[in-house]
């Protein structure tokens, strides 16, 4: 099961970016061995996007046939980094090929042009900037991944 963090905007350089490729980097060495395949990252430039339809639509644009869509908003559902684990081993196990995890810009995205099926995800209550969003979702599949192959980066 391949695994992609779409998100609007870019990450030029900084403690963001770092993290990001880092967790990216780690994921991928990690979920190989237990039949997850490459994590991947699009930015969408959204200078020519306007407004919130718009950036949603180029989120969804182009998603493989059957993917699990899961993305992430202030009222989504929240999960234990556990739960969130089993939520992607099952859909591996389910033969699942592809899942996309949709970032959207400041405004958020509009539900409105969200594929069917979407799954709404949740890290709390509090609206947190899309940079960290993005890092958080990349230390989230990281750590899923180390739960899923029993390695100890993961402390109840």
């Amino acid at each position: 099961m391949r695994l992609e963090i779409r998100a609007i905007s870019r990450i030029k350089a900084g403690p963001e970016r770092t993290l990001v490729n880092d967790y990216i980097a780690r994921a991928n060495s990690v979920g190989r061995p237990i039949g997850f395949g490459s994590v991947e990252e699009r930015e969408i430039d959204n200078r020519a996007l306007s407004g919130k339809a718009a950036e949603t639509a180029a989120l969804v644009d182009a998603l493989p046939p059957g993917c699990l869509v899961i993305a992430l908003d202030e009222r989504g559902q929240g999960f234990t980094s556990r739960q969130f684990a089993s939520q992607l081993e099952r859909a591996r196990d389910d033969g699942v090929r592809d899942g996309v995890f949709l970032i959207g810009g400041a405004d958020g995205m509009d539900r409105q042009t969200l594929p069917a099926g979407v799954k709404l995800m949740s890290f709390g209550a509090m609206v947190w900037p899309h940079k960290l969003v993005r890092v958080m979702v990349a230390e989230q599949i990281f750590r899923a991944f180390s739960l899923l192959a029993g390695t100890p980066y993961h402390r109840d």
